[in-house]
């Protein structure tokens, strides 16, 4: 699973990076619709990488509020 998620990043950051790239040469202003988009694959990112590591963020966040708590 974790291959497959960290391949699936890789193509995508190469394809974002492709494309903002491009869009910078073309000097596009207002392109709304193309921030959207990264806009929602961002959060789609981020929701794979909750889903896949949920328990350890939820052990660091303890963690954390534990040594602010002094527990």
């Amino acid at each position: 699973m974790e291959s497959r998620v960290s391949g699936a990043l890789s193509v995508w950051a190469l394809t974002v990076r492709t494309r903002l790239a491009g869009r910078w040469r073309r000097d596009e202003r207002g392109d709304v619709p193309g921030w959207v988009m990264i806009v929602v694959m961002t959060a789609g990112i981020v929701g794979v990488l909750w889903v896949a590591a949920e328990d350890q963020l939820k052990d660091m966040l303890d963690s954390a509020l534990s040594s602010v708590a002094g527990d």
